[in-house]
């Protein structure tokens, strides 16, 4: 049976070197440094990747972070994949729990976050499932 958390998160994005430095200037990577709270209380880590276009409101996202702390009691970590699509203006976000990346009290994590930016305060749903 599927369980859901929630609560706010603090992000701190910072701008990183690209591998490649003759890349494209709508190329972007970014550390992801975010403190969560409410029902899962930690910190996590983490790298993105960026493309913007030549179209206004049109980009994508790639992302990992390692999450440590405690979902409703559990601790460990776990990792979250992030998939965003900015099609002029509409949006598409997938973030997925890595499977089989959960560890001590949170192996066996599945499941998908939500995360809502609503004038600059961040928060999060987390509909999860944990093995017993």
């Amino acid at each position: 049976m599927a369980t859901q958390a929630s609560g706010a998160f603090d992000v701190q994005l910072a701008p990183q070197p690209l591998f490649d430095t003759s890349a494209d200037a709508l190329l972007g990577r970014l550390s992801i440094d975010k403190r969560f709270h409410g029902d899962l209380e930690g910190t996590s880590k983490g790298e993105m990747l960026s493309a913007g276009t030549s179209v206004q409101g049109s980009a994508g996202y790639v992302a990992i972070e390692k999450v440590s702390g405690s979902l409703q009691g559990r601790v460990g970590t776990f990792m979250l994949q992030h998939v965003g699509v900015l099609n002029r203006g509409a949006s598409e976000l997938s973030i997925t729990v890595v499977p089989d990346s959960g560890t001590d009290g949170l192996v066996g994590l599945t499941g998908k976050m939500d995360i809502k930016n609503d004038a600059g305060k961040h928060s999060y749903t987390f509909d999860y499932m944990l093995e017993e």
